[in-house]
């Protein structure tokens, strides 16, 4: 009688960064505390990746270092984020993670994530609060797609957390936070990626 060989569920850790496999990934430090206290977020590779885990913080003049953004915005994009997010990780056969308002340890990220995350903090790191709302919105009505062409466009020149304002940085905040979001007006997500020849990606694992 034959016996099917049982595959052994792959470890995920935070959201959905698989360290066994990665090469590439992202970390959310929200270890700082106190009301003027920011959240960090740093791309990772090679040798920084492999040791993230023994990483206390992540310093402020690190060269991965991508967004620097006040607790104040984080709370307010953070738990939508987070929704997608789990969505998204859940249909990929993945564990969710629960949201956390601060953490002392690095919570890792799977790249695919960690870069459209990076375009929503971009967006409203210099908004006023009240458009963060209207910016999850804009951004929600973004195929993954649209989010890492995005990401790739911003990286490539204004990258750094310090370079906010700045390009793409003032680019991204124009057309999410700025833009206003009428509900359905505009092609959906589906017929973008049809329009563009893209076939529907789910997360890239």
């Amino acid at each position: 009688m034959s016996t099917t060989k049982r595959i052994p569920p792959r470890k995920a850790l935070g959201l959905g960064f698989l360290p066994e496999e990665a090469r590439h990934g992202f970390v959310i430090d929200m270890s700082r505390t106190g009301k003027c206290a920011s959240v960090y977020i740093a791309e990772l590779r090679g040798q920084d990746l492999e040791r993230w885990e023994t990483v206390g913080g992540i310093e402020s003049t690190s060269p991965a270092l991508r967004v620097v953004i006040t607790r104040e915005r984080w709370l307010e994009l953070a738990p939508a984020f987070w929704e997608e997010a789990n969505r998204r990780l859940r249909a990929n056969g993945l564990p969710a993670h629960r949201f956390q308002k601060s953490s002392a340890k690095l919570v890792p990220v799977h790249a695919s994530l960690g870069k459209e995350l990076c375009i929503l903090c971009w967006a409203v790191e210099d908004a006023p609060l009240d458009d963060i709302p209207n910016a999850i919105r804009n951004w929600e009505a973004l195929a993954p797609e649209e989010r890492w062409w995005l990401f790739t466009m911003t990286v490539a020149t204004t990258g750094q957390a310090a370079q906010r304002g700045l390009g793409w940085r003032k680019a991204l905040r124009a057309a999410l936070a700025d833009n206003p979001f009428v509900k359905g007006e505009g092609l959906s997500p589906r017929a973008r990626r049809e329009l563009l020849g893209h076939s529907q990606l789910t997360l890239s694992l």
